[in-house]
């Protein structure tokens, strides 16, 4: 547990943004570690990466996706999401489909393996959050919910971020995304629509 009362570092500085900053990465890691990258392991066959899970998610939830898009919604370099893909499509996860209306553009698809592993995937996440959201009263859960969403977007309209950058939530979120109400808009959206042959 983390020593409230004694200054980290040894410093003097605002203790209460040394604090939110150390728990904050603490939550991060953790949910990487335990909600993506161990339940990752649980639930494929093959070792696959947190992007390329969240590669799958996105068509999943968002239907065909344009390759271009893919490195730029991921943020890699061309080459690294096309090895993503490659594996994906070796696995039978997803394939690559030539639309009649483009025969320039090839778009993913997800294979009904793709979609059981992301709904598996995705049932392990929502199991694995139970026993911690039990801990809490139901009004302590949606306190934290709240205050969680507040200090996201409270960050991103103080540190005003490039407004084109994306944090991948509009992909993924289900009902009225928060970032959006921050920034005007949603930049994977956009993207989406400019990438529209």
């Amino acid at each position: 547990m983390i020593d409230s009362n004694r200054p980290p570092f040894g410093g003097n500085g605002n203790h209460l943004a040394r604090r939110v900053l150390r728990i904050s990465h603490v939550l991060s890691n953790a949910v990487q570690e335990i909600l993506e990258k161990r339940l990752i392991r649980e639930t494929a066959e093959a070792s696959l990466s947190p992007s390329q899970i969240h590669l799958l998610k996105l068509i999943s939830m968002n239907g065909d996706h344009f390759v271009g898009e893919i490195a730029a919604f991921l943020g890699v370099s061309a080459p690294a999401a096309s090895k993503n893909i490659d594996k994906l499509a070796r696995l039978e996860l997803l394939r690559r489909v030539t639309p009649e209306r483009d025969r320039r553009n090839t778009c993913l698809r997800i294979t009904p393996k793709g979609r059981a592993l992301v709904e598996e995937y995705e049932a392990r996440r929502l199991r694995a959050l139970e026993p911690v959201l039990d801990a809490f009263t139901p009004e302590e859960g949606r306190e934290l919910s709240r205050l969680l969403e507040k200090f996201v977007t409270t960050l991103i309209r103080v540190e005003t971020i490039d407004t084109r950058s994306c944090l991948r939530c509009g992909a993924f979120y289900e009902g009225e995304c928060p970032v959006r109400g921050v920034t005007g808009h949603c930049p994977y959206e956009r993207a989406r629509r400019a990438s529209m042959p």
